[in-house]
């Protein structure tokens, strides 16, 4: 076969198949180009998912009729200052989007400088292009795409349902908006607008309101701001606690000079910083902002701009991985407002039952005669004074403890939680989660220091295990050592532990050796070492630590609450749920109807 020149239409129809891969891709390019543009209030109007049509109007710079004619003229582009592809400081540079898109669809385009004193517009249809000429519209620019993919009906055959194209195109919207909180964005998807973001202040008070506008209220009352920089790369925005998590990393949001990207390092590097504040498969909530160079990162490896490659990768992923750490070790025993929350809902649920149903009036009943309460309150006056000690203690706490963050101990319920209370709050502790991650981080700081000391048992604990189990615990034998734990085989099907960690003190040793047998088995996701190591840790502290149903003193009660104040991620137990709630004063007498 010959070797022949393709046609301009063909190379633009093989380009859009690069940058057009659907909708939502339209729709990120174009927004792109407002923000570029400078547009400070950004409309999106899409309908049939964006096939039948896709018009975002902004009010940018906008442009003349010289360049609206080469807007649309492949490689043509007002994003670079000189032919240096390593210097790309706007969102958009390819010089493809345009007439990829006129290429596959009906493109119009209607733009006005703020100083002209008309507008202009241009048509491209299917690859065929026409003159400019006037037109009417504000100063700014509005693109309509009409009939998407008409000249590559092939494609359709590809696309998902609307409602999926509308997701898509909203998670697009969504992304840019949370990059420039100081520009507002309408959607409109068919005949109902469903996202309305008003512009925020600068700084970080308004960027964090735009964020909670996208990711939720619980977002705004457990995320952590970030503020670092080294070596001229600054990692900005805001991650939640460990406590806020999810099962899908839906809501973890990269950026870098503020285009969205999925990059595996950024996403290693998360991974990384929370590492054993998470339970296995679940992905904590954050927004993080990468400012760097130009010049040290590339953006021209994925034609859909979604991966970038830094120049100096380690250092990148060194500043997110301290960074993260930083604020999370500093956020001390804070957990999340998730319990605060759940308060609130059954306050809301109290209003409403006790106001019973509409045109309902309370009214005494005719048979009570005036009087009847109080006399049936009489037999209770002798109650006044309590007839049992009902403090935590013999002796009553110092007084200066309710001012401590977690408060002074007054009760412990069920055996299971202890109640605390402070100038203007109760705290409720689930005693076992809490001193399961104390227990965690002093194993986790004993092995950094050096080693765990050991305890020797009178005698030898012999723990019977299926043959594989008790094999895959042997091969581990010196990783578990290090921790404090001698394991030695003993027989086919069994093991012997001849010391474990000082740390546990009477623990059941069957049922740890049991649960970690398991988890050597199992091919749990990370290899490294380190991961183990962390693992045995935190199935070591699950079992050395308070058990549920444990009664305890006041002072032991006091003594817990104090350390978790001085623990780092004492907010979590090892499986990533909270250690404690916190419930105000205001929202308990809101409860009982006192405000």
């Amino acid at each position: 076969m010959r070797i022949r020149q393709l046609s301009p239409e063909t190379i633009n129809r093989i380009a859009a198949g690069e940058v057009i891969e659907r909708p939502a891709s339209v729709v990120k390019e174009l927004v792109e180009n407002a923000l570029d543009a400078e547009a400070r209030e950004i409309e999106v109007v899409t309908s049939g998912g964006g096939l039948s049509l896709i018009c975002i109007t902004d009010d940018g710079a906008g442009m003349g009729p010289a360049d609206l004619a080469l807007a649309v003229e492949r490689h043509a582009t007002s994003k670079l200052d000189d032919e240096d592809l390593f210097n790309i400081a706007t969102l958009g540079f390819r010089g493809e989007a345009l007439p990829s898109i006129g290429s596959v669809a009906h493109l119009g385009i209607r733009s006005r400088q703020r100083e002209a004193a008309c507008a202009h517009e241009i048509i491209v249809d299917r690859g065929a292009k026409q003159q400019v000429r006037p037109a009417a519209l504000n100063p700014g620019t509005c693109v309509e795409v009409r009939e998407l993919f008409s000249a590559t009906p092939a494609r359709l055959k590809f696309l998902k349902s609307e409602r999926a194209e509308n997701a898509a195109i909203s998670e697009v919207v969504k992304r840019l908006a949370m990059a420039h909180p100081s520009v507002g964005f309408t959607l409109t998807t068919g005949e109902r607008a469903s996202l309305r973001l008003p512009a925020q202040p600068l700084g970080p008070d308004g960027h964090l309101q735009r964020l909670a506008r996208i990711m939720g209220r619980e977002f705004l009352d457990d995320a952590l701001a970030i503020d670092a920089e080294r070596d001229g790369v600054r990692l900005t925005g805001f991650a939640g606690l460990p406590t806020l998590h999810r099962p899908d990393p839906g809501l973890q949001f990269l950026f870098v000079n503020g285009r969205p990207v999925k990059d595996k390092l950024l996403i290693g590097a998360v991974r990384a910083a929370y590492g054993d504040l998470l339970p296995k498969g679940r992905y904590p909530l954050l927004a993080l902002f990468v400012a760097l160079s130009p010049r040290e990162v590339d953006v021209n490896v994925h034609p859909a701009k979604a991966e970038v490659r830094f120049r100096d990768a380690g250092r990148v992923r060194s500043l997110v991985v301290g960074a993260l750490r930083h604020v999370l070790e500093a956020a001390g025993h804070r957990a999340s407002a998730g319990g605060a929350m759940a308060f609130e809902t059954l306050v809301q649920a109290r209003r409403a039952s006790a106001s019973g149903p509409a045109g309902f009036e309370a009214r005494r009943p005719a048979h009570v005669r005036p009087g009847f309460g109080e006399a049936m309150q009489a037999p209770l006056h002798g109650l006044s004074t309590p007839s049992a000690d009902t403090g935590a203690a013999a002796s009553p706490s110092p007084p200066d403890l309710v001012d401590r963050p977690l408060g002074a101990a007054r009760a412990q319920l069920h055996e299971t939680y202890i109640v605390a209370q402070t100038r203007d709050s109760v705290v409720i502790v689930d005693q076992h989660a809490a001193h399961e991650r104390l227990v965690y981080e002093r194993m986790k700081k004993a092995f950094a220091c050096g080693g765990v000391v050991r305890q020797a048992l009178l005698i030898p604990e012999i723990v019977e295990l299926e043959t594989e189990e008790a094999a895959s615990l042997a091969e581990k034998a010196h990783e578990l050592e290090t921790l404090g734990l001698l394991v030695e085989a003993f027989g086919p099907g069994a093991v012997m532990v001849r010391e474990v960690p000082a740390l546990l003190g009477d623990t059941d040793v069957k049922g740890l050796v049991r649960d970690l047998a398991r988890q050597a088995l199992g091919k749990v996701e990370g290899s490294l070492l380190k991961e183990r190591l962390e693992a045995v840790c935190s199935t070591m502290a699950c079992h050395g630590s308070v058990r549920a149903g444990r009664r305890l003193t006041g002072e032991e009660m006091n003594a817990l609450l104090r350390e978790m104040e001085a623990t780092p991620h004492s907010g979590q137990c090892n499986h990533g749920r909270p250690t404690y709630v916190e419930l105000k004063l205001s929202d308990i007498e809101r409860l009982f109807g006192r405000r």
